[in-house]
């Protein structure tokens, strides 16, 4: 089993240098063929000198093609890896603006043990399993409750919400099946294996009639089969581990999702031996 587990948003939020790169390639792609360097480097606050290295970079990487005279398109490689460096954010804005900094007065959160009184009694806010719950308990981000609500119930007036909500982002476990085009098919993957993969995950994607099959057969239902993959990576950013069973034509595309959004993940590897 491999575990990649770099700094969670190192892609884009955390390195200068890949946030970049990604805004040179969307300003590349705005403007193709005829990129005005200067332009990009007054519009981004740097020089003309740092924009015309990251771009040769670019074009090493296989991002750009350089056609001479200042001519540059982004090539499919580079559409790809902006396209999930852009999903991946708006995943995570979305994480941030709905769970984190909401901005309203009022939060909504289910009641734990015991009942929760109106009229400033104080609770503790924290997130369990991807959803946010209100308690009497001592947590890193408090507030207030201003509706009544019994055990189970949502609470509809969390307000006066101070410090921080406590998450870390779940691992994903992504699982290999091979295509049975290619002599795969969920009859050569291991029961055993697939069993043992998905023990303690909370969410399971599947992408492929072959991961879907495979699934059924050892007595499992996917949570998500249409957008599997956005399933995954969300229920992930909030905090929930999740099992992704994959036909192999689709696993790198999706690993180099992860690593563009800089989530955490295993692989496994389900062959029968």
């Amino acid at each position: 089993m491999t575990i990649h587990s770099d700094d969670p948003y190192y892609t884009v939020l955390k390195s200068k240098r890949e946030a970049t790169r990604f805004q040179i390639l969307v300003e590349i792609a705005a403007h193709q063929p005829s990129v005005r360097q200067q332009e990009i480097a007054t519009k981004m606050g740097v020089t003309p000198q740092a924009v015309s290295e990251y771009i040769r970079e670019m074009v090493d990487d296989g991002f750009v093609n350089s056609n001479g005279r200042g001519r540059y398109n982004v090539t499919k490689k580079g559409v790809e890896w902006v396209t999930n460096a852009a999903e991946s954010l708006d995943i995570y804005l979305k994480y941030v603006t709905t769970d984190v900094i909401q901005d309203v007065s009022v939060w909504t959160a289910i009641a734990k043990e015991p009942p929760l009184k109106m009229g400033g009694d104080r609770v503790g806010v924290f997130m369990q399993g991807g959803l946010l719950y209100a308690s009497r308990a001592e947590q890193t981000a408090m507030g207030e409750v201003t509706i009544a609500a019994q055990p189970g119930e949502d609470v509809g007036g969390v307000t006066k919400l101070s410090g921080i909500i406590a998450l870390e982002e779940g691992t994903i476990r992504v699982c290999k099946v091979p295509r049975i085009q290619r002599g795969g098919g969920s009859r050569s993957v291991s029961p055993d294996r697939i069993l043992d993969a998905l023990e303690g995950m909370d969410y399971i994607g599947a992408v492929g009639l072959e991961a879907m099959v495979l699934l059924k057969s050892v007595g499992v239902t996917e949570d998500a089969f249409f957008g599997a993959r956005e399933g995954v990576l969300e229920a992930s950013f909030h905090g929930i581990n999740c099992a992704m069973v994959i036909v192999d034509e689709e696993f790198t595309g999706f690993l180099k999702r992860l690593e563009s959004a800089g989530l955490p993940y295993e692989i496994c590897d389900l062959s029968i031996s």
